[in-house]
């Protein structure tokens, strides 16, 4: 198990860890931290993402095995005080681990060439906890890819990882390409291009009638104030809105995208 204990919020590793919670330190270091025996544990069923463990005194209790996980792995398990936990960690009541991982996000050349059959694409969506809930909505429903355009929050953030509970581990992930490239990319790699949008003309239930969603798709997601803008919805190939049966005005994002998603889901296994 840990050694000593770490008791001081300025001791060279705590802040080299603490650093991470800014985005321009984990772009240089391409190392983000994640919280929680269920990151922890994901992390480490990949090979060399778990760089490092911090972890207090009540959690190796209760996690022994995660954390001889990590050392048998080679990985550097560092026990840290309450009081240090809770300034690592961005969470109210802190869970006890802490990892660093290395930065996941592979290219979407790497995507494409594998011939996926559904992607999911977070387009101008700044909100962390909104799209970590979106990423592990495609993880659930089958999705092979996220792809975070250059306009959208960093998968990276803090909130974005614990809102995802892991799925950041389990599915490619790509990060920083401009709509401008990407749809062209998307389109050339064989999938059609599907943006989500109130405004949509084809319905939901008519993409699903028409047979349009049981061909491979690439799922356009946009910001939940304010939609996809209009240079979007021209260059896709069409522009889907969820029918509301009901009084509510509209759905959240998160919402959204698992009908979606899973209307693709459902399409596609059906062939």
């Amino acid at each position: 198990m840990a050694g000593r204990e770490l008791t001081s919020i300025r001791s060279p590793r705590v802040k080299e860890a603490r650093r991470l919670a800014k985005r321009a330190f984990r772009t240089r270091d391409r190392r983000f931290l994640a919280e929680g025996p269920q990151a922890v544990r994901e992390a480490l069923a990949l090979s060399g993402v778990l760089l490092e463990l911090f972890t207090t005194a009540e959690a190796e209790t209760r996690y022994p095995d995660l954390v001889r996980a990590a050392e048998s792995a080679g990985v550097p398990v560092l026990r840290v005080s309450g009081e240090v936990m809770a300034e690592l960690a961005q969470t109210v009541t802190p869970q006890g681990l802490l990892a660093v991982c290395g930065f996941v996000d592979v290219p979407l050349g790497e995507v494409l060439a594998a011939g996926p059959k559904l992607v999911t694409v977070l387009a101008h969506v700044r909100d962390p906890g909104n799209a970590g809930t979106v990423l592990r909505t495609a993880d659930a429903a089958g999705s092979e890819s996220v792809v975070f355009t250059d306009a959208s929050v960093d998968p990276y953030n803090g909130k974005c990882v614990r809102a995802a509970a892991g799925s950041t581990f389990h599915l490619p992930v790509v990060t920083g390409p401009r709509f401008d490239t990407l749809i062209p990319a998307l389109k050339d790699g064989g999938l059609t291009v599907l943006a989500a949008d109130g405004a949509g003309k084809r319905s939901l239930d008519e993409a699903v009638d028409d047979g349009l969603l049981s061909r491979p798709t690439a799922w356009v997601f946009g910001n939940e104030a304010w939609g996809l803008p209009g240079e979007i919805l021209e260059a896709v190939d069409d522009v889907v809105s969820v029918p509301i049966y009901g009084r509510a005005e509209s759905l959240n994002l998160a919402t959204a995208a698992a009908v979606c998603l899973y209307a693709s889901a459902r399409a596609q296994r059906a062939l």
